[in-house]
């Protein structure tokens, strides 16, 4: 039986070219700045971004704790979408790390408005925390992939600026909507502070992310991120698989949205289940069943073939990436089918 893995993006596999890549890799101390592969990696990101600098981290995670932990003090709040990544999925690290304080306001499909956002910064007195920092993550993770329109990002911006509180985008899968839009990283970039991304799910690396931003911000994170364990030595052998993915990977994650949206048409039809098509606009789908429990569904579905993730509350998700082709859509939706049958 044929298994096909939906579970995240973060599933790609090296391809052959990448593996090339790596085994060439011209490798140095990046600890001491010398790893030339990782330097040209980050000269590449900081010109991509139109940002100062660049500094390549082990993980997403680690590329918004060092963002959130170089742009606050402690004591300090971070406005944060409810359903966002930074807080659901990152273990309290900015408690931990930064010891800021989160203020997660509701958006709609992941979209916080600017009056929303404006109704929650603290005034002056000084018994509130100052609010800091506020995060935007594009492509949004638990909505199913939804994209921040630029207009909002924008809108946001000026009121950041205007209210000198920082603005950091979680971009880990910014190319997925750069690949819908056609607005350059670039022009979103120019609207933050700081921004990160993931070489590790839909570029198709194995490891890596990075993180931008001014050069005294990127001084501040290459302090923070050795402190926490993330001084890498001849780590330009993941570096060339990151700049093996973006020299030769964007362009292909169009079909991977398209597969995607494919793949919520065609179960949309399906009685039972529950899905939201205005979310599906890049490479994720999120959906609910209203005849089994998410866990008794995904039991089911894995017991055919299908490996999907939970996603948020009764929700279920599936990503297709790099390795999954249209294919492997339809059988995943034949296997829902026969699911919905067995009722």
């Amino acid at each position: 039986m044929k298994i096909i893995d939906l579970r995240s993006d973060t599933l790609t596999k090296p391809t052959k070219a990448m593996m090339e890549a790596i085994m060439n890799a011209e490798v140095g101390d990046d600890v001491f700045e010398e790893d030339p592969t990782v330097n040209e990696l980050q000269d590449m990101c900081s010109m991509i971004t139109g940002m100062d600098a660049a500094l390549f981290v082990p993980t997403g995670v680690m590329g918004n704790q060092l963002a959130i932990k170089c742009h606050t003090q402690p004591g300090d709040e971070v406005i944060v979408e409810s359903e966002s990544h930074i807080l659901n999925y990152e273990t309290a690290a900015p408690s931990v790390i930064s010891n800021v304080q989160l203020l997660p306001v509701k958006g709609n499909m992941g979209i916080m408005n600017v009056e929303d956002i404006a109704k929650v910064v603290r005034t002056s007195e000084y018994y509130f925390p100052v609010t800091r920092l506020i995060c935007l993550e594009n492509t949004h993770n638990r909505e199913g992939g939804v994209i921040q329109p630029i207009d909002t990002i924008k809108e946001t911006a000026e009121f950041a600026k205007l209210n000198n509180i920082k603005l950091h985008l979680d971009g880990a899968r910014i190319f997925n909507a750069i690949a819908e839009t056609g607005i350059s990283l670039k022009d979103y970039a120019d609207h933050f502070d700081s921004i990160s991304f993931c070489f590790s799910k839909g570029l198709g690396s194995p490891v890596g992310s990075i993180v931008c931003g001014n050069k005294n911000f990127i001084e501040h994170a290459r302090k923070w991120r050795k402190i926490l364990g993330g001084g890498m030595r001849q780590v330009g052998i993941l570096a060339a698989a990151a700049l093996f993915a973006l020299k030769n990977n964007v362009n292909r994650l169009k079909e991977d949205n398209e597969n995607a949206k494919y793949f919520a048409e065609e179960i949309s039809n399906i009685k039972g289940i529950e899905l939201d098509l205005k979310t599906v606009q890049t490479n994720i789908v999120v959906f609910s069943c209203t005849e089994f429990s998410k866990a008794e569904f995904m039991l089911r579905a894995k017991e055919k073939g299908l490996i999907i993730s939970s996603g948020s509350y009764e929700k279920m998700r599936v990503v297709f990436y790099m390795g999954v082709d249209r294919n492997d859509a339809d059988a995943a939706v034949k296997i829902i089918r026969q699911i919905l049958k067995e009722k």
